[in-house]
């Protein structure tokens, strides 16, 4: 599940770094994002080996990213443990990517009202990295701004790394799959 604000004034924002990772992982598996009927969301669906990969994008703003989840996950038979969230992380530096199992919300209001509505912590998140606001500029207006080009540069190699892991993901568990994402930034 990549996290974003739909609409085309958010496309480019470092809030939207999940989506832009979901679009560009769909259009590797050749795959079409649609939405269903009286869904607050755009899904594909991709069988692969002995795993299914969901690629979801919410079309609920970022703080309300978790509404979907539980009839959602009801319907797919996702387990909290096979969750993956492709979020933007400030902590990180441009284009540094980290995977990691549990935790919490760090203050990221997507993450906040995925765990409001799942009740738990406990499933994976994928963060890259957008830096941190530079002095005199708002949380809020550095993650609904865009990235500098060479940060845009940095971001997209990562998540076109990480998007190629991704396509793998028939062949490997969640904790490979996050392990070779990890290796990937040293």
């Amino acid at each position: 599940m990549g996290l974003g604000n739909p609409g085309s004034k958010y496309i480019y924002t470092r809030h939207n770094v999940g989506f832009n990772m979901i679009e560009l992982l769909a259009e590797q598996l050749v795959l079409s994002l649609k939405k269903p009927l009286f869904r607050n969301y755009v899904y594909a669906r991709k069988n692969g080996g002995s795993n299914v990969l969901h690629l979801i994008k919410p079309l609920t703003y970022m703080n309300r990213s978790g509404d979907i989840l539980p009839s959602l996950m009801h319907r797919t038979g996702t387990e909290n443990d096979a969750l993956i969230v492709i979020v933007d992380n400030m902590d990180l530096p441009a284009g540094r990517v980290r995977m990691k199992a549990n935790g919490s919300s760090a203050g990221h209001n997507g993450l906040k009202s995925i765990m409001a509505n799942i009740e738990t912590g406990q499933f994976y998140r994928l963060y890259i990295g957008v830096g941190r606001p530079e002095q005199g500029s708002t949380v809020v207006d550095h993650v609904l701004g865009e990235f500098s080009e060479e940060n845009r540069k940095k971001v997209d190699a990562a998540i076109e790394r990480c998007v190629a892991v991704f396509s793998r993901i028939g062949d490997m568990t969640i904790k490979q799959l996050a392990r070779e994402i990890n290796a990937g930034n040293s």
